[in-house]
């Protein structure tokens, strides 16, 4: 993270919040009855692209769901648009990846219990 500069870290975290907020707000039900959290956005050095890992409850369906929300991506960063068009020139390409690091450690604390 040497090279990530103060500007996109501020910008990766209000779209971290503004994500997250979009998610709550269209409710579980648009995503299968899962909750999604936005864990980490990473933003390239001309704010042009955001990579967002998102967790996804109960983890079974996360596959699903990432499809769900990447078929969304015009639409979410249209909703992203309305919310940060007083802070960004341009609203970034959104790409979606899932987060399995719950699922990581959870299979390790099943193999330490056994």
């Amino acid at each position: 993270m040497a090279d990530t500069n103060t500007r996109q870290l501020k910008v990766a975290r209000q779209i971290q919040k503004d994500l997250s907020e979009i998610f709550r707000e269209k409710g579980m039900a648009a995503y299968g009855g899962s909750m999604i959290s936005v864990v980490h956005v990473r933003i390239t050095s001309d704010l042009s692209i955001a990579h967002v890992w998102i967790s996804v409850f109960p983890s079974g369906k996360a596959a699903d769901v990432l499809k769900i929300v990447q078929g969304q991506t015009k639409a979410i960063r249209g909703e992203l648009g309305r919310r940060v068009a007083k802070q960004l020139r341009i609203v970034p390409d959104l790409i979606f990846f899932l987060d399995d690091s719950l699922d990581y450690a959870e299979r390790i604390d099943e193999l330490l219990n056994n």
